[in-house]
């Protein structure tokens, strides 16, 4: 049993079909047929029922891929630690989701090149269920999320508290008001980023508490396109205070919520159980010192399972 064996299985498993796993992997598909052919004469046992052009594991298979994923784990593990030099610059890839990464990923690479000029940061932008898939499979080193989430595979460090606030155009009926309740907005339309954002989720539960749906005009996937949108009077949103910036004077207004004041908390996510190498520990103190301004905490949250 070969590692990169291992890893055309793994490729079939995540793929379901041989030609798409012969391209993640870059060989041709009929060597890794060939490997997988091997494989399965040295077990023993199938390890894919062939359907079509559809591959579904076998049991055998199955107790394979488990197995294959904890083996490949390690070694991916082993690898990273042999080759973090301390004499080198660290590497870390930062994943945020897109209501914090415009607003604090940039400082965070100013501060890293003053301190650590040799470090290598790669970033990753998305939503929060594809930056938890990256630090799950190991392509990203850390993520920082919105609250609530828990995965026993993970730890979760809290950072800081965001107010949410209302922002509408300078135009809008609102703009003039200076107080105003969640009743005042049940009439409004409103501008969100997607369904995958945990934004778009708190604002609906948000909505939800006070006994009303949200009339949704426009969904975008950049905070840049909702300010333009709610600047041209197309709708309402609510944003995190940190996504204010002085040039959205000209054209936006931001106010507070009375009464019960929505907010989300964002914590920083990674592998319990991966290497941290040299680059993670670098930034993860240049996070730490940066956020401090917004309330950050060191202690870590205790992971929960799902």
């Amino acid at each position: 049993m070969e590692l990169h064996q291992l890893r055309y299985v793994l490729a079939i498993a995540d793929t379901g079909n041989f030609t798409r796993a012969a391209e993640a992997v870059f060989i041709s598909q009929p060597s890794l047929s060939q490997q997988v052919a091997k494989l399965e004469s040295e077990l023993d046992h199938k390890l894919f029922h062939r359907l079509g052009r559809r591959a579904l594991p076998t049991d055998a298979g199955e107790i394979l891929i488990e197995r294959a994923r904890r083996i490949l784990f390690e070694v991916d593990n082993v690898r990273s630690e042999i080759h973090d030099d301390p004499t080198l610059g660290g590497q870390v890839t930062v994943g945020m989701i897109q209501t914090v990464a415009p607003y604090v990923l940039p400082k965070l690479i100013r501060r890293c090149q003053e301190e650590y000029p040799h470090m290598k940061i790669n970033s990753f932008e998305g939503f929060r269920g594809d930056l938890v898939a990256g630090v799950l499979d190991g392509s990203v080193d850390l993520a920082l999320i919105a609250l609530p989430f828990s995965d026993s595979r993970v730890s979760t460090e809290f950072l800081f508290k965001d107010p949410l606030m209302l922002a509408v155009g300078r135009n809008h009926a609102l703009a003039s008001k200076r107080r105003f309740t969640a009743e005042d907005l049940k009439n409004e339309n409103f501008i969100m980023l997607g369904r995958g954002s945990s934004l778009s989720v708190q604002i609906r539960e948000f909505c939800g508490e006070h006994d009303f749906e949200p009339s949704i005009g426009h969904r975008c996937a950049q905070v840049s396109t909702l300010k333009s949108l709610v600047g041209l009077g197309r709708g309402i949103a609510i944003l995190p205070k940190l996504a204010q910036h002085p040039n959205d004077h000209d054209r936006l207004v931001y106010r507070q919520i009375t009464g019960h004041t929505p907010e989300r908390e964002i914590a920083m996510v990674r592998h319990l159980q991966r290497y941290q190498s040299q680059g993670t520990r670098q930034f993860l103190k240049v996070l730490r010192e940066v956020l401090r301004g917004h309330g950050a905490s060191r202690a870590p949250m205790p992971a929960k399972a799902d």
